[in-house]
């Protein structure tokens, strides 16, 4: 933090002018020699910087603490930083009186990140770190100011999380319990196919309680960046023939579905159980929403876009293609957020997820990337929609 307040610090001189004359708010550039590696401009950095001195007036005011605070910094260096941010607590205390930065305790450190308000409302989050002298206590004071917006976004998405989760457990719990205990109280007055119909709703029910949390632990680690990809060889079209035949054993049509493998593929190296999981996830959309024949088109492909029979391929790509009534492309770039689901068909609420938690498509999207690669939704050559992923080829320590 020395570094950044001597070297690139916006101390009470003149700031550099734009071109019309106007206050660009940019820290001017130190004078003499500085060390490699030692300059930081405090208007670089992606948070607000506000630094007071050993008696409280700001020596620092950078690009993003203006912007937060509506603040020209020309105007509020030397001033007392006190009254430049008055800081109060949800209860409406003055922070700094309560605080007390300069007098408090002298083995303080620093402050962990809080709410605070501006005085004309505006919630900031604030973080201070104290930058002392064993024999003169506090030299400078650094305050680090973080727009609240985002977080109320991401309290907003969490809320919106617990209420979906709460609303798609209910109903497969609440038929679980209700044929257990039926089954428990009343087991002899049933006959065994009665039976039968009741445990395999309580099995099926069971399985969408499993879906959902397999879903949920796939969101919360594409969020935090923790999904992990275990490589090995995968035949793609081999993976595609199983998710076929897996949808033809459970009912589906033979003739619903068509694979088209191109020649010249490059081996690819990739998570076979997240392919799976991409591609069920793709032909359940396909199946569910589309219509007619269901094709998956496997060939090769470049990660830069070209196409690959002009060079030597370096990835997979996959289609995944529906006959039904297509996307429009005004809503393409929606489908794989989180909890979209797509215009009432019919005057219902169905579109893509409909009947689901509107997760499927966003973990789609986080699993191919999680492998490098790219995914897009378009229309498809002969109507409906085309769902369309390319996977680098990669190698086995990739």
């Amino acid at each position: 933090m020395d570094e950044l307040i001597a070297s690139g610090a916006a101390t009470p001189t003149p700031n550099r002018e734009t071109a019309d004359g106007r206050d660009s708010g940019i820290s001017p550039l130190p004078e003499g020699p500085v060390p490699i590696g030692s300059l930081i401009f405090a208007d670089e950095l992606p948070d607000g910087v506000v630094v007071a001195d050993e008696v409280g007036r700001i020596i620092v005011f950078n690009r993003v603490a203006a912007r937060l605070t509506r603040l020209d910094p020309a105007e509020v260096i030397g001033k007392f930083v006190f009254d430049v941010l008055p800081l109060r607590d949800d209860d409406g205390r003055d922070w700094w009186v309560y605080v007390d930065p300069y007098h408090g305790l002298p083995t303080r450190t620093r402050h962990p990140e809080r709410s605070l308000y501006l005085s004309d409302g505006t919630e900031v989050l604030v973080s201070v770190g104290y930058v002392r002298d064993r024999t003169k206590g506090v030299r400078r004071l650094v305050i680090s100011l973080r727009d609240a917006q985002q977080r109320e976004r991401l309290e907003r998405n969490r809320a919106e999380l617990v209420s979906t989760v709460a609303h798609e457990l209910r109903s497969p719990l609440t038929s679980v319990k209700g044929f257990t205990a039926t089954l428990l109280n009343k087991w002899s007055r049933f006959t065994d196919d009665q039976k039968r119909v009741m445990l395999e709703t309580v099995n099926a029910d069971a399985d969408r309680v499993t879906r959902l949390i397999t879903e949920l632990l796939d969101v919360s680690r594409i969020e935090s960046g923790r999904m992990e990809v275990h490589r090995q060889l995968v035949d793609l079209p081999d993976r595609a023939r199983k998710i076929i035949a897996g949808r033809v054993a459970a009912g589906e049509a033979e003739d619903r579905f068509r694979l088209e493998v191109h020649g010249g593929l490059p081996e690819t190296w990739l998570d076979a159980d997240k392919i799976d999981q991409i591609l069920g996830n793709l032909v359940e959309n396909a199946v569910r929403h589309g219509a007619g024949i269901v094709t998956i088109v496997v060939e090769p492909a470049r990660m830069d876009g070209a196409a690959a029979p002009l060079g030597v391929p370096d990835a997979a790509a996959v289609s995944v293609r529906d006959q039904g009534e297509g996307i429009s492309p005004e809503v393409a770039p929606r489908v794989f957020r989180r909890f979209w689901r797509g215009k009432p068909r019919g005057g219902s609420r169905r579109g893509l997820h409909g009947g689901g938690t509107g997760l499927g498509l966003y973990i789609v999207k986080g699993l191919v990337e999680a492998h490098g690669g790219t995914i897009g939704v378009r229309c498809a050559p002969g109507g409906g929609a085309e769902f369309r992923f390319i996977v680098p080829a990669g190698t086995a320590a990739a």
